[in-house]
């Protein structure tokens, strides 16, 4: 019994204990398991158990163990046999769309007979949904609307739950004995907010198609199939599917490239060579006399198209080519080019960390400042602060400052832009500040107009130095405000505010392709965490990531800069 099989088993059990009600702790702790069993990564788990191993790994309990052995001895679980005797499976997937909690569906499925969405759908539209107590014809349209983005989202994942998939698929694939060299391509390697499919390249040492055959062995493959050209697509027992290029060493660097994308990249790319008088016969590129050129590396593609090489975050056809042929690529901001992070909260408001905390965390990163920006008190939900309590943190800051060498705490807030575009806080407390962060948290569905008119003036305040998450979207759940956002980043220039790439990999806002317009006008971008924990400083990265797709360089970003020209900056005194 391989690892991704069993972890699969023990999350539909989790799912079934949500159906039928169980405590929630109990569905929660056999996610846990399963998410340690699918990091085992292993073909075989008896050994594991024989061992005691499986026992001592973290979120394994005993209950668990007598699962997974029984699934190791027979290949299935009578545990989950009883669970899902008499319960209709598409109750499972009813929990999944947003805005249905397990008591709704189940009074859904009761009353109306409902087991499936696309009977959920019928209900709702019918009006027999707006029938049931508590629901209504506004309820049912926001059902409705739930069921849509459910389905233009599916497949589709965060960047940071694919990269982890890919990882893992990537090890499985390594281990194959006629895997010479894989490699992670795709979206993933493209750093997509969202990921619709994970796509390996892989150096083979036979024949590519044979071995894009033989990879249907891999554990936890439930259907396999195999072009000639060496592209195996694996379907796994839990719902992964993976797609893998096969080329051998000589053809590598042409497989990888076509793995990579996106499609009219790679048309823009071989259109290049073919101007140079190259032509491409399978994974293998001709010169103008038929002789095969061997392209092991992505690298020699570029070299003999005339192009300088193209990081892979590029690759969307935004004139990235044109760029590498005029050798005009912009040189991308690196993960140590940051100086500090400005976007963090502390246990002053939701966070769960004491500033100490926060502030020794970004020292050990080797960051020279972090700025803690805790909620403002219009954010009650999420422990706002006072201005009693602005004024207890401050006198906190100037203690640790004085306590601290080389590193420095600034005091910042994020002020929720209240309806009417106004800051919260009076002038004299935002004057207080070494920076402000302003953000929308309530009132989402003003209209475009509206809403764009209230960041606007938003803007017009003097004390604003960044404004954070912009547009509002939270990935695969929430979609972005309707704001005019040329007319947002027009007035961040003129009013010399930051605007903020959100690095929450829920959020990851302002989308990329914004960020490329924001660098093309010379609007300043801040890379913000939005830690609410020493954990939560690490999604820095992913903004680094966002940050080099949407072209910025360093000297585009306010926090490559130090303490002191973040605070002038801030204070308008470097304009």
């Amino acid at each position: 019994m391989d690892s991704r099989t069993a972890a699969h088993t023990l999350n539909r059990i989790a799912d079934a204990l949500d159906v039928t009600g169980a405590q929630k702790f109990r569905s929660r702790a056999f996610r846990k398991a399963a998410k340690s069993i699918l990091q085992l990564d292993t073909d075989d788990l008896a050994p594991l158990i024989a061992s005691g191993e499986l026992a001592a790994t973290p979120n394994v309990g005993p209950a668990t163990v007598r699962i997974i052995r029984e699934l190791v001895e027979t290949g299935e679980s009578s545990y989950l046999a009883m669970l899902t005797d008499g319960v209709p499976e598409g109750l499972i997937d009813l929990l999944r769309i947003p805005g249905l909690n397990l008591n709704r569906v189940r009074e859904i499925h009761a009353e109306l007979g409902v087991e499936t969405i696309d009977q959920l759908e019928e209900a709702a539209r019918s009006g027999r949904l707006a029938t049931l107590k508590g629901m209504g014809p506004k309820t049912a349209g926001k059902i409705i609307e739930a069921i849509q983005f459910a389905r233009e989202s599916h497949p589709q994942r965060l960047f940071l739950n694919a990269v982890i998939s890919a990882s893992q698929l990537l090890e499985s694939v390594r281990r194959h004995p006629d895997i010479a060299r894989a490699e992670v391509a795709g979206e993933v390697r493209r750093r997509l907010e969202v990921v619709g499919s994970i796509e390996i390249a892989a150096e083979c040492k036979g024949d590519p198609y044979e071995v894009a055959q033989s990879l249907a062995a891999i554990a936890g493959v439930r259907d396999s199939d195999a072009t000639p050209d060496g592209v195996a697509t694996l379907s796994f027992v839990d719902g992964e599917r993976l797609v893998v290029h096969c080329a051998n060493r000589d053809e590598f660097g042409l497989a990888y490239f076509r793995a990579t994308g996106n499609s009219a990249h790679v048309n823009e790319v071989l259109n290049a060579l073919e101007e140079k008088g190259f032509s491409i016969q399978g994974n293998s590129v001709l010169d103008n006399k038929g002789k095969r050129i061997a392209v092991p590396e992505e690298e020699t593609l570029y070299r003999i198209a005339g192009l300088q090489f193209i990081a892979p975050e590029l690759r969307e056809a935004r004139g990235e080519v044109a760029a590498a042929r005029a050798k005009q690529l912009p040189t991308l901001i690196e993960y140590g080019d940051l100086r500090g992070v400005l976007h963090c909260h502390s246990e002053y408001s939701d966070g769960t960390s004491s500033i100490a905390q926060m502030a020794k965390a970004a020292k050990e990163r080797g960051w020279e400042y972090i700025g803690i920006s805790d909620h403002s008190q219009a954010a009650h939900y999420a422990g706002g602060l006072s201005p009693a309590d602005v004024l207890r943190q401050h006198d906190e800051i100037d203690r640790l400052n004085s306590e601290m060498k080389d590193f420095r705490i600034l005091k910042g807030i994020e002020a929720d832009i209240l309806q009417d575009g106004r800051m919260d806080y009076d002038e004299k407390l935002l004057e207080r500040f070494d920076f402000v962060i302003g953000s929308i948290h309530a009132r989402f569905k003003q209209s475009g107009a509206q809403i764009t008119e209230r960041v606007l003036r938003a803007l017009d305040n003097p004390h604003l130095t960044i404004l954070a998450h912009p547009t509002g979207r939270l990935l695969l759940s929430r979609p972005p405000y309707d704001l005019d956002i040329d007319a947002v980043l027009d007035k961040a220039l003129e009013k010399g505010v930051a605007v903020e790439l959100n690095a929450d990999p829920h959020r990851l806002d302002l989308d990329w392709r914004h960020l490329h317009d924001a660098k093309k006008r010379g609007v300043m971008i801040e890379i913000g965490p939005d830690a609410h924990s020493p954990l939560g400083l690490d999604a820095t990265e992913l903004g680094i990531g966002m940050a080099r797709k949407g072209w910025l360089e360093a000297n585009d970003v306010l926090n490559t800069r130090s303490a002191d020209d973040v605070v002038a900056f801030a204070k308008k005194l470097d304009r």
